[in-house]
């Protein structure tokens, strides 16, 4: 990880809202490419965003977008899958950004273009069907089935 990301909120015109534009546009110039291409093998991708800060448990990996490496925390046997996007930052009125971490517990299944937001924390074992958006700070309790736009608990799993 190049820069920390803390989480809370980002005051306009303070020194850590310059660093984290520093490390944005850093992110996005250097590494953005890298992450979003389909060229480069799931396994490897998963290594990038490790040297990003993210952390994966053994055998998770993210067909998709992590924006936010620093504030992700992913299990074991976990699936983010393809294009679904992670970001740990939201801009909100009139605070300039608001970070909060996510956690994705272990034996997870994130479908194809589900949207995670900051906050938001899934429990071992649940499902995020395709196409979902999980809002900010969402709790998905173990073993649950998640859909929808916003994301709603459709039933337990077992």
């Amino acid at each position: 990880m190049f820069l920390p990301l803390h989480e809370g909120v980002i005051k306009p015109g303070s020194k850590l809202e310059f660093t984290y534009h520093f490390y944005l546009l850093n992110y996005l110039i250097f590494f953005n490419s890298l992450t979003k291409t389909h060229v480069i093998p799931i396994p490897l991708r998963r290594l990038i965003y490790q040297l990003l800060g993210a952390t994966f448990g053994k055998h998770s990996y993210c067909s998709g977008a992590i924006l936010d490496p620093p504030l992700t925390r992913i299990g074991s046997h976990s699936l983010l899958g393809h294009d679904c996007v992670v970001f740990a930052h939201a801009i909100e009125s009139d605070r300039l950004l608001y970070h909060a971490a996510i956690h994705i517990g272990n034996h997870v299944t994130v479908g194809a273009k589900a949207i995670i937001m900051p906050g938001v924390t899934i429990e071992d074992h649940a499902i995020v069907a395709a196409g979902a958006v999980v809002t900010k700070g969402t709790v998905i309790g173990n073993g649950e089935l998640w859909a929808g736009v916003p994301a709603k608990r459709i039933r337990r799993l077992f």
